[in-house]
């Protein structure tokens, strides 16, 4: 289910568009028992040493696959030097077909890793987490336009301190208000971050424009 249209910018309109599976399709994609951490939201400051932990998880992922790997990305809140998290380092992995499974699973499988979600209607999306449930391991194809979506928002909220605040105040509302049922926790942030996307695309169209 496409959510909206939240820019008139140069980049094109898959990645202009948010997209938000039904709860169907959430049920469906899941493999196996869902990760503990899922239980609950916990929101922490930031800690530096989450760069020196997506380092080593990197580096791990590179040495496991190999020439498989097309780029590797440090994603989400602990990406963002200043904003508070959950302590869950997110990684985009970007390989040539997300449906070629055994080509990866394997791998990541031989060093801990779990697959979690297989969401085909989400740009072939996969999902994998750590032994000890502290990275989430977003699996890719190379032209997926979720992680220019997931870079594009890194980026903007590491240079709008406004807005990282805003994210900041709002996300620890939220896990406050949504602790009953923390599986409403991503949806009820999607108000917040559609309007930092609308933010973000109407100042790129701007610098188009110059």
């Amino acid at each position: 289910m496409i959510l909206s249209e939240v820019g008139l910018a140069e980049y094109p309109r898959e990645v202009r568009q948010r997209f938000q599976g039904t709860p169907e399709q959430m049920v469906a994609g899941l493999v196996g028992e869902p990760p503990r951490n899922w239980q609950a939201i916990v929101i922490q400051d930031y800690d530096p040493a989450w760069v020196g932990r997506f380092a080593a998880a990197s580096s791990v992922l590179k040495e496991v696959l190999g020439g498989l790997v097309i780029n590797v990305e440090h994603v989400g809140s602990t990406s963002v030097p200043g904003l508070a998290a959950k302590p869950i380092i997110d990684i985009d992995l970007l390989v040539g077909d997300t449906t070629e499974e055994p080509r990866y699973i394997p791998a990541l499988e031989a060093v801990g890793y779990r697959l979690v979600l297989r969401e085909p209607w989400w740009h072939g999306h996969r999902m994998l987490v750590s032994p000890t449930g502290d990275v989430n391991l977003h699996v890719w194809p190379q032209d997926a336009p979720e992680p220019v979506r997931h870079r594009l928002f890194r980026d903007w909220l590491r240079s709008h301190p406004e807005d990282r605040e805003l994210y900041a105040t709002t996300k620890r509302h939220l896990a406050r208000d949504t602790a009953h049922q923390p599986g409403d926790y991503n949806l009820a942030k999607n108000d917040v971050i559609d309007d930092i996307y609308a933010r973000i695309f109407a100042a790129t169209g701007e610098e188009g424009r110059d």
